[in-house]
């Protein structure tokens, strides 16, 4: 933890020392900036791509600086990742974006969908991914800290809408609802490929940028403070879960079930396999029973002809 605000603090020294020029990032911490003829030129750390700090910066390469660790002479905490679950070293195109393949370091590969999220199951370097299965639907889920009354719900929707807006530059139009039912919150974006124009932000991008901000590892420069609340109250979030859904269905397959799952499968293949046996069972004992009955009347039959 120590580690991590000391990684951090020193990008602040760093970026605090550009802002004397004036040339900072200010919707991206993890970059580099510097004037070049005249004009503030900012890079992102680990893919050096460079980026527009009018709006936000892909998840991808976000995730990519995350992975680099700059700056490198910090010594690497054995819990860096405990608050990063599910972040790898990305592949980005040219612009910024996912490729729909992705491997690591083993040669281990899946595909992801447009979030970067792994749709698949894992394969090796012979896997091969068709398209990049767009994210079209981002449902983010919070728990609000406890607290003696809560916000009225079209306080804190209203709020939540104005500050998307606002801080992730998401139009309303992207934003189709947002319940509240305390101390639960969910925030449900929606965003098609052709709803979305080349400056709309991405929904994915969006998620990614609150999520950090939630986590307080916020992705804006130190100057951009994260300030959520209702009705002049602070909005205290515990937790955040991310839920992606694409255009497509995801194609795991059975060994991707949860044990739990499983086992109720199981269960189910089981009940359906004894009752069939004890059908089959009961009709064997019924049909014999009456086979027999039937050869003892015949008997009976041929005695009574004889006589």
């Amino acid at each position: 933890m120590e580690s991590a605000y000391g990684a951090v603090l020193f990008l602040m020294l760093v970026t605090a020392s550009a802002a004397q020029d004036g040339c900072i990032c200010p919707m991206n911490i993890r970059t580099t900036c510097e004037m070049e003829s005249g004009s503030c030129i900012c890079r992102v750390l680990g893919s050096n791509q460079r980026v527009n700090c009018s709006t936000l910066t892909s998840k991808c390469l976000l995730m990519k600086a995350e992975m680099d660790r700059t700056p490198r002479h910090f010594p690497k905490s054995k819990h860096a990742f405990l608050d990063n679950d599910g972040l790898y070293d990305p592949d980005c195109d040219a612009n910024g974006n996912f490729k729909a393949r992705q491997c690591n370091k083993t040669d281990t590969c899946w595909c992801v969908n447009s979030a970067g999220v792994r749709r698949t199951d894992k394969g090796d370097d012979n896997m091969r991914c068709s398209e990049l299965v767009r994210t079209n639907w981002i449902l983010i889920e919070l728990k609000q800290k406890e607290r003696e009354d809560p916000f009225l719900e079209a306080e804190v929707e209203n709020s939540l809408r104005q500050f998307i807006q606002k801080r992730y530059q998401l139009r309303q139009h992207f934003i189709p609802a947002v319940k509240y039912d305390y101390p639960f919150i969910q925030v449900e974006l929606k965003q098609d490929l052709m709803q979305k124009t080349y400056r709309d932000v991405d929904i994915a991008d969006v998620a990614y940028y609150f999520e950090k901000d939630i986590k307080r590892t916020s992705l804006f420069h130190f100057s951009n403070a994260f300030n959520l609340s209702v009705s002049g109250e602070p909005l205290d979030i515990e937790e955040i879960l991310i839920y992606y859904i694409d255009e497509k269905p995801p194609e795991f397959s059975m060994k991707q079930l949860t044990p739990g799952i499983i086992a109720v499968v199981v269960v189910v293949v089981l009940a359906f396999i004894t009752g069939i046996t004890i059908f089959v069972f009961n009709r064997r004992r019924k049909t014999g029973k009456y086979e027999k009955v039937e050869i003892k009347e015949m008997g009976e039959m041929k005695r009574e002809e004889n006589a």
